[in-house]
């Protein structure tokens, strides 16, 4: 494993270990980060520990046409009960990513050091939110890193049932209008393949990633 300087530079991805840690320590200023993110890499971490950089094998992404959407979240968003927009609150959606409660999860990797990290990017246009309103009430979204030609996305969060599916559809409907190539979903879980994400090699992932046309 490399310990990391204030150098900006990362290791080879291929130097990960078999759980996909590359490297440990750095920081989280935005050059860092988005130099991680174009050479496959992200921060994830819980509060008690060192920044741990990541790049796992395989790769979990969802090509866009690859889109699985249900029967009945089609019915959902043809009654058009979530207003869906992009980028207008970052802060709160990376603010209720880290709040919600998640299923068999104690804590949270959302320190405050990511959310002001994030809130960076944000600035800087680099990262970005879907956010989903009912009522004029903010109930799902997700976040993420926008290469221009790869959305990298972080975390989501529901309050209501479908809203976060409703986030997760939309932007890919977006991407997909925009030619993006695809949406890096980082790791495996149930839930993302129910909407159509699969694994796929490391290297794959990196010789798209550093496709830009």
């Amino acid at each position: 494993m490399y310990y990391l300087s204030k150098d900006l530079f990362f290791p080879p991805v291929e130097e990960a270990d078999r759980d996909g840690i590359l490297a440990v320590g750095g920081d989280l200023s935005p050059e860092r980060l988005l130099l991680a993110y174009k050479s496959g890499i992200f921060p994830w971490f819980n509060e008690d520990e060192p920044i741990l950089w990541w790049s796992p094998n395989p790769r979990m992404v969802l090509f866009l046409d690859e889109l699985v959407v249900s029967k009945s979240m089609r019915n959902i968003l043809n009654r058009n009960l979530f207003k869906v927009t992009f980028n207008q609150n970052f802060k709160a959606v990376i603010s209720n990513c880290r709040s919600v409660n998640r299923n068999g999860q104690i804590g949270t990797w959302i320190s405050d050091e990511m959310i002001d990290a994030y809130c960076k990017l944000n600035e800087l246009g680099i990262a970005k939110s879907v956010e989903v309103w009912q009522n004029d009430e903010l109930v799902g979204g997700l976040y993420g890193i926008d290469l221009g030609h790869i959305f990298c996305g972080e975390s989501m969060f529901s309050k209501v049932s479908n809203a976060s599916k409703v986030a997760f559809i939309s932007l890919v409907n977006q991407l997909k209008k925009d030619n993006y190539k695809l949406l890096d979903c980082q790791v495996y879980n149930e839930h993302l393949e129910s909407l159509g994400c699969r694994e796929i090699e490391r290297e794959d992932f990196i010789r798209i990633l550093n496709t830009q046309e």
